[in-house]
């Protein structure tokens, strides 16, 4: 499995600990974020997170801002990315199982790094159920 990652410089310490612990798990990650603290500008660390998903470079992504909002408005721009805002555990399980989402936005001002953690380990490991969904999905994007 291959994870893109993107973040702002509010999400650095959040994106340090998860390249940390998908690689203790054995999955490839391309960090495409910021590893400092000064203000940056969101989308130029987002675009190529939602690029590579969209191209199929990488099965899924995960992008962390302040609030998970600029990153996710962002990443949606792109045609087939499903970026889903989450800051529970059973929302991340949700958006996986129903809206196939497949770029994990956190909010790091607003959820724990133990929750952050907890919240893509749940990303990683939760299915698309697929059936009654499936239409629903096939109608998000403009065509």
């Amino acid at each position: 499995m291959k994870i893109a990652i993107g973040n702002d410089h509010a999400g650095t310490e959040y994106k340090l600990a998860i390249v940390g612990l998908l690689k203790s798990l054995g999955i490839e990650v391309t960090n495409h974020g910021t590893d400092g603290s000064d203000s940056v500008d969101y989308a130029d660390f987002v675009h190529p997170v939602a690029i590579e998903v969209e191209n199929g470079n990488a099965d899924l992504g995960i992008i962390i801002c302040g609030s998970g909002n600029g990153v996710s408005m962002t990443a949606n721009k792109h045609q087939n990315i499903r970026a889903a805002l989450c800051w529970t555990t059973e929302i991340v399980k949700l958006a996986r199982e129903h809206n196939d989402a497949n770029i994990l936005s956190l909010p790091a001002r607003f959820v724990s790094l133990p929750q952050a953690l907890e919240m893509v380990k749940t990303f990683l490991n939760t299915s698309f159920e697929g059936g009654r969904h499936e239409r629903r999905i096939e109608k998000i994007p403009c065509k």
